[in-house]
């Protein structure tokens, strides 16, 4: 697994060419709230346009 520095904070991720990239949406969140990334990610997940994104 790969690391990618985004100021400052290390973002796990992951090349494959056979399969799906992905970044680890949890070391985003970190940035926000290292204590509880948790509480970012469900207010994202919540959020209106993230749904239609997904819908997509």
């Amino acid at each position: 697994m790969d690391k990618l520095v985004v100021r400052g904070t290390k973002i796990n991720m992951q090349w494959d060419l056979k399969r799906d990239d992905f970044l680890s949406l949890t070391n985003i969140a970190k940035i926000k709230d290292s204590d509880n990334p948790r509480y970012i990610i469900q207010n994202w997940l919540r959020n209106r346009n993230t749904i239609k994104f997904l819908g997509v």
